[in-house]
């Protein structure tokens, strides 16, 4: 009986704080993720990592053992300065010494990786002017690209999700979850297509050193803004027709970002997920429930007996001039 009576009452307390618990697991979750992904990369990474490092400092000793005249601090100092200019994106080899990161063309590239918040940072600002510009350029541009592109998915989200959905679901009779779940299938495969692996492949006839895998791994880090920079198009020095090429890069990213955005908002209306996040949102309390209703009431009290109150106005305005014809209707009479 006391058992019963305990799981029961552990059940009830599990119902009522639900979305505490699910809540809960979901940080852990994300926290776990985030560690599993560390441990990774770190197992992956570090052993390519340490036999770099061997090879570069093979090379650094081979070279100095060649070249007695030159001093390892000469040498250091030499590396270091190399390495800031490649940061900020100007290589010391002569073969790309033809490649200019401010341009027109380049520049307008850097203005959409900074408003679509991609950041590649293989071309940074060099100058204090520069930089200055640049922080209330995305200060003002940020919002204004959100806005833009939150806007432009809203009209093709009603274009290419919602009436097809809803023609198929009236005009053919099918189930509305159906249909959509089978519509955001097909478009998330439509998009990978297009902008995933169509792209991968050109980008890898385009780009000498590029790969299939490093092509679509471009893809995939660029337009789900990740950015990372360490595979940038159209930096090659033999690069023909750069300035178009930059160009189509730029509408590319535009367009693949506003495409993702779409598959997003297609599968974030589908009501399985509609119906999986409220598992981690908060609840409404009946009583701010019951607040809110009340404060409706209240309003719309308020809203009736201003407007009784201005009818009663409108009337004592209009009594005297009621009065008056009817005083001026009884002097007539009465002299008749």
């Amino acid at each position: 009986m006391l058992q019963s009576l305990a799981g029961s009452s552990c059940v009830r307390l599990v119902e009522r704080h639900r979305s505490a618990w699910c809540f809960a697991f979901l940080v852990l979750g994300y926290l776990l993720y985030l560690v599993f992904g560390a441990v990774v990369f770190s197992s992956v990474e570090l052993p390519y990592e340490d036999l770099l490092r061997q090879e570069l400092r093979k090379l650094k000793q081979r070279f100095l053992e060649e070249h007695k005249c030159l001093s390892e601090q000469q040498l250091e100092q030499f590396l270091v300065r190399v390495l800031e200019a490649s940061n900020y994106g100007v290589s010391v080899l002569s073969n790309a010494s033809g490649n200019w990161n401010w341009d027109f063309t380049s520049a307008l590239f850097f203005a959409s990786t900074v408003l679509s918040t991609t950041g590649y940072g293989h071309t940074v600002p060099l100058s204090d002017g520069g930089k200055a510009f640049c922080i209330i350029y995305s200060v003002i541009g940020i919002p204004f690209t959100l806005l833009f592109l939150t806007a432009v998915v809203q009209r093709i989200t009603v274009h290419v999700t919602r009436r097809p959905v809803l023609y198929f679901h009236i005009r053919w009779g099918f189930s509305k979850q159906v249909v959509a779940i089978i519509h955001a299938v097909l478009l998330g495969f439509v998009t990978v297509s297009c902008f995933f692996f169509i792209p991968a492949a050109v980008f890898s006839i385009l780009e000498d050193d590029w790969n299939f895998l490093e092509s679509f791994y471009f893809c995939f880090i660029s337009l789900s803004t990740i950015g990372l920079g360490d595979y940038v198009p159209g930096e090659g020095y033999n690069q023909k027709f750069r300035e178009l090429y930059k160009i189509g890069i730029t509408c590319y990213l535009l367009l693949g970002l506003i495409a993702m955005l779409v598959v997003l908002e297609t599968f974030c209306e589908l009501h399985e997920l509609k119906k999986f996040r409220k598992m981690f949102y908060v609840k409404k309390d009946k009583d701010e429930d019951q607040v809110h209703i009340m404060e409706h009431d209240q309003l719309s009290f308020s809203s009736i007996t201003d407007q009784a109150a201005g009818l009663k106005e409108d009337q004592k305005q209009n009594e005297p001039f009621v009065a008056a014809q009817a005083s001026t209707y009884s002097d007539g009479s009465a002299n008749n």
